[in-house]
């Protein structure tokens, strides 16, 4: 990102006149410092962001570039979004981000999960399954691609008998519990 920026600064063809700046941020896919970073940039009270003379509106944050997940976008967006700060996502795919009633100023260079939905649906079809059971993460992006394959997979005629989630950092017991009621319905 430093790279691209850099050349558009550098280029007397690309924005002529306007200098971009930037502050580089790690969320570690963490929701509470991605909503500490979002709180940071739309008050202006981020004490290490650091406005140059090039600047045509020192300080003023213009957009924010990321977060990379789904969870940490929703976030961000939620908070961000009420200052009408564009966010701009590589990775957040999310279908419920494209809500614009919920997430106005949001944005993304990458699909929705709404495409791997309706293609997965298409799949267990294309083999003839018409009733089948699925997990996912207990995660906005596993509960809500989940929500969107269920309404894909109904389209299609497919029954999802079950649907089970867990999280990594789930207690074994849990885990146990969802490959229980696998196990219940291959026999």
């Amino acid at each position: 990102m430093i790279f691209a920026i850099e050349e558009i600064n550098n280029s007397t063809k690309l924005l002529p006149g306007i200098k971009l700046g930037y502050q580089i941020y790690d969320s570690c896919a963490s929701v509470p410092v991605a909503v500490h970073v979002a709180f940071q940039l739309s008050s202006g009270l981020d004490p290490v962001f650091h406005a140059g003379d090039n600047c045509s509106q020192s300080g003023t944050v213009m957009a924010v570039v990321g977060d990379s997940g789904s969870t940490p976008s929703i976030s961000m967006s939620r908070i961000i979004g009420s200052f009408n700060i564009p966010l701009v996502s590589h990775f957040a795919t999310c279908a419920c981000l494209s809500d614009k009633q919920q997430y106005p100023s949001f944005f993304r260079t990458i699909p929705s999960d709404q495409f791997q939905a309706d293609a997965l649906a298409k799949l267990v079809k294309h083999f003839g399954w018409t009733w089948i059971g699925a997990i996912r993460s207990d995660s906005d992006y596993g509960n809500s691609g989940m929500a969107s394959f269920q309404k894909a997979a109904h389209k299609e005629g497919i029954c999802v008998e079950y649907s089970e989630s867990f999280y990594r950092t789930n207690p074994r017991s849990r885990i146990q519990r969802v490959a229980d009621i696998i196990r219940r319905f291959l026999h």
